[in-house]
């Protein structure tokens, strides 16, 4: 999207969306770019996604490994799987929600997940809709839990990252608390 906004309604800065609440404290959530992508991962052409997701964690304080650039498919499972075991906070995936037959991202994320946070989802695709963007509804992206680890699927393009990015920065620090098993804030 271009223009000063990004799809949820958040300044759009030089360096991306700016997170609602300002940065996290540095370094307090540990966070895994992957992308997914049949073409980048065979070196047919650069990750573009990839890097830009990597930017956007970081300014909103994410200690931030990746982009780990895997096919579709099978390798999305063993990713996200690793990932898990390695105990990140949150794992970010950028492609593999469309609508070909081999975008099966959703399919390999859902195999993961515990439990799914369907609101996640269902915000940035209304997100983009509302900004116009029609295509933003055919993303079939999933968010959920595995064990304590918040996984969210954005689309493959760097504008799908940066106004999903705004949506997910919005909540990303209380989501990771409550999956921390932190309480619900209450006012003093």
């Amino acid at each position: 999207m271009t223009g000063p906004e990004t799809a949820a309604g958040e300044p759009r800065t030089a360096d991306g969306p700016e997170m609602a609440g300002g940065p996290l404290e540095a370094g307090a959530i540990r966070a895994l770019a992957i992308t997914v992508s049949n073409r980048a991962s065979a070196g047919i052409y650069a990750d573009k996604s990839g890097p830009v997701l990597v930017e956007l964690l970081r300014g909103i304080g994410c200690s931030v490994d990746g982009p780990l650039v895997v096919p579709d498919g099978e390798p999305v499972e063993a990713a996200l799987r690793a990932a898990i075991a390695e105990g990140y906070d949150v794992v970010v995936t950028t492609g593999g929600t469309g609508l070909t037959p081999g975008d099966r991202t959703p399919e390999m994320t859902r195999r993961v997940l515990d439990r799914e946070i369907p609101g996640i989802a269902e915000a940035i695709r209304s997100a983009g809709a509302a900004a116009g963007i029609a295509s933003a509804i055919l993303s079939r992206g999933l968010a959920g839990l595995a064990g304590r680890v918040l996984i969210v699927n954005l689309p493959g393009s760097s504008g799908g990252v940066r106004d999903g990015m705004a949506v997910l920065g919005a909540v990303l620090g209380h989501a990771v608390d409550q999956a921390r098993g932190g309480d619900h804030p209450r006012p003093a």
